[in-house]
């Protein structure tokens, strides 16, 4: 409108048509600057955005009306720009984060929210919710997810392994992170009884739970929800703290408050032992960690995976995960952790895999092969780091290694294929490549006089030789890497 305007007065024919082009092209441009100013005017009137909000606890609303918990609520909040937009800062799980909600996904990968976030697994950077569960992108009044859980309930196919999103006063049920037809819908038509605006939610199925059920949290009135029944039982967990998230992991159920947690009973909500613990050093990868974090209970207790296992010729164990490393001396399972860079400078951290031979450590980083002598200090070889396609004849990275006892061979996992190299050959050349099927990724292997122990997530399985872990067509029994290798008490 503006240049269409102005395009009538570029030849004025008088000098009084040349005065009033003049005072119209003048007013013309303070009316676009008017629309200019208007147009930068915050939105909300002022108010910060979603990414900009405090964290869960205390936060303000856009409505100014508190909820139950005495936190303004979030009814009434105008629609906010996608996450594309104003995506904020992306957070860092290791600062010490409270989590908005956790919820495990098909996989058995745990998924933390936080704002417009989503962390998957237990390392690793955010990224946007919306490339997981593009669908809430549709609903932008509702905000962030407020709770979160993966069903359990085997009787019924159409509920069974569905993740339930919680926003303000809607669910969202996606299966196979695909939203099903019908959703989002109201939180009191899915679940009747259940509030809106929810702290935390947590499935426990029987015979965690009496019936299989759903928990949810808000603020401190506890809601067992029975999924077959409908019915709701509240109660009252007096020995817990209010939850801002929850989870069951491990056959555990876990209540995270700000960037702490407890292990609850599902049934009663009692809290038994010494709770509450830093999040960061059982659910997080980093490498820093809090003042008086306790190195050796955090890495054999902790839920993330180990990035690579040995056992060297007198069977004592080194277990890496991150920066740091835990020893379990084989003679009286003494435990000892430290840091990766303390002993094996040279890496810093971050190994893929690891193995030994003739009393000294292979360690394998990305695309290069570090070798240590074993002693006290243990000595980096001179001439090393090599090219895993230099030393072992294969590029790398690799996802596993190990020897079994004083073989000469080291069999070499990438993917779901296992090769065998001769340490003794020159040049070493990868030979009796094999497919697997059992498991779609390795973490970590390590082999001895017993069997085979291979490493997945938070457990390993055990085979009594590289021969029938090839030939498995199924798991045998899956052990815990926290309690039955390390001890770990809860």
């Amino acid at each position: 409108m503006y240049a269409a305007a102005a395009a009538g007065y570029l030849l004025p024919s008088s000098p009084v048509s040349w005065t009033r082009g003049r005072l119209t092209m003048k007013l013309l441009a303070l009316c676009l600057c008017l629309a200019l100013a208007w147009a930068q005017k915050p939105d909300h009137a002022g108010r910060p955005d979603h990414a900009g909000r405090p964290d869960k606890a205390g936060r303000p609303d856009h409505a100014g009306r508190p909820d139950h918990a005495g936190r303004p609520s979030h009814a009434g909040r105008q629609v906010r720009a996608s996450h594309d937009d104003h995506p904020g800062e992306a957070p860092d799980r290791c600062e010490g984060l409270e989590m908005d909600a956790v919820a495990v996904s098909e996989d058995g990968i745990p998924y933390f929210f936080k704002g417009h976030y989503l962390f998957k697994g237990f390392h690793g950077k955010a990224e946007l919710a919306n490339l997981s569960f593009a669908e809430l992108d549709d609903h932008h009044h509702l905000g962030h997810v407020d709770a979160a859980f993966k069903m359990h309930y085997e009787d019924s196919p159409t509920e069974h392994d569905r993740i339930y999103l919680f926003l303000d006063h809607k669910v969202f049920s996606y299966y196979k992170h695909k939203l099903e037809d019908g959703y989002p819908k109201d939180i009191s038509e899915v679940f009747p009884g259940i509030p809106d605006h929810l702290d935390a939610a947590v499935v426990c199925p029987n015979p965690d739970c009496d019936e299989d059920s759903v928990i949810f949290f808000k603020g401190d009135e506890i809601y067992h929800y029975n999924i077959k029944t409908k019915v709701v039982d509240e109660k009252e967990f007096k020995s817990m703290p209010n939850c801002t998230s929850a989870f069951r992991f491990m056959e555990h159920y876990y209540c995270f408050h700000g960037h702490l947690f407890s292990k609850f009973d599902p049934k009663t909500g009692d809290v038994h032992g010494r709770y509450p613990k830093e999040a960061r050093d059982y659910f997080m990868r980093c490498a820093k960690f809090s003042d008086d974090s306790n190195h050796v209970e955090r890495e054999r207790c902790s839920r993330v995976h180990l990035d690579a296992i040995l056992s060297d010729g007198a069977g004592n164990i080194y277990a890496f995960r991150g920066h740091h490393f835990l020893r379990k001396d084989e003679e009286n399972d003494t435990l000892t952790a430290d840091t990766i860079e303390s002993a094996f400078k040279e890496l810093h951290s971050e190994v893929d895999a690891a193995f030994s031979h003739e009393g000294h450590f292979y360690m394998i980083k990305d695309d290069h092969v570090y070798v240590y002598k074993l002693g006290e200090p243990h000595t980096h070889l001179e001439g090393y780091p090599k090219l895993v396609k230099e030393e072992l004849g294969l590029e790398g990275p690799i996802d596993a290694a190990f020897t079994c006892g004083d073989k000469q061979v080291v069999h070499i996992i990438k993917g779901q294929t296992i090769v065998d190299v001769d340490l003794k050959a020159s040049p070493r050349v990868p030979a009796n490549e094999r497919q697997f099927i059992s498991f779609p990724r390795i973490d970590a292997a390590m082999c001895g006089h017993g069997g085979l122990k291979l490493f997945v997530g938070n457990h390993f399985y055990h085979f009594d030789s590289v021969m029938t872990f090839v030939a498995a067509r199924g798991l045998p029994a899956q052990s815990k890497i926290s309690l039955d290798l390390f001890g770990c008490d809860h």
